[in-house]
């Protein structure tokens, strides 16, 4: 049975750091990259589950580092790092699927039939996906990454206050949504 993939949680480090990291990946530092790695990984792993499925998610992340490093010498400044990597994670998302031409469906549970935590886990995590991309992300790294939302904030770009809304609205929809299933 497939499980979620639960990463590592890092301290978010300050902007100062990742731009150094940045840097000296750019100049071909394999290992600042790792470290990059290891601080957006989770990120990355949150954007694809909001829209593949588990069991591909993991793979995907590989490939957005990868063409991540083979890109970065492009980028035009580090604070756009960030942002950057979240978008090649949304494209390889969308590139996926259309490779698939289909995309892998949760099979619905028969409510009547007893089951386990792991199939509740996937039918919220099939409701989650159905919701808006704002919300859809931000509970993604919020329920299955584990991320704070300071640390959503940090990873994504967004505001301290984006994220609350986001984080409050997409639970007050998915609450409403496994009310009537």
């Amino acid at each position: 049975m497939m499980q979620l993939m639960l990463m590592s949680s890092e301290p978010a480090a300050g902007a100062a750091d990742d731009d150094a990291l940045i840097r000296a990946a750019s100049a071909g530092d394999r290992g600042a990259f790792g470290e990059l790695y290891v601080r957006y990984a989770r990120m990355v792993h949150g954007i694809l589950l909001a829209r593949v499925n588990p069991a591909e998610a993991e793979d995907l992340v590989q490939e957005v580092f990868l063409s991540a490093m083979k890109q970065l010498r492009g980028l035009r400044t580090t604070a756009a790092f960030r942002g950057w990597l979240a978008a090649i994670a949304r494209n390889r998302a969308m590139d996926h699927h259309r490779r698939a031409r289909e995309i892998a469906t949760l099979a619905p549970l028969d409510p009547a039939a007893p089951h386990a935590a792991a199939d509740d886990a996937f039918l919220v995590l099939d409701q989650i996906r159905s919701l808006p991309e704002a919300y859809r992300e931000t509970l993604i790294l919020r329920l299955v990454e584990g991320m704070t939302g300071p640390e959503i904030a940090a990873q994504t770009g967004l505001t301290a206050d984006s994220v609350r809304v986001n984080l409050c609205r997409g639970m007050k929809l998915l609450r409403e949504m496994l009310e009537h299933k």
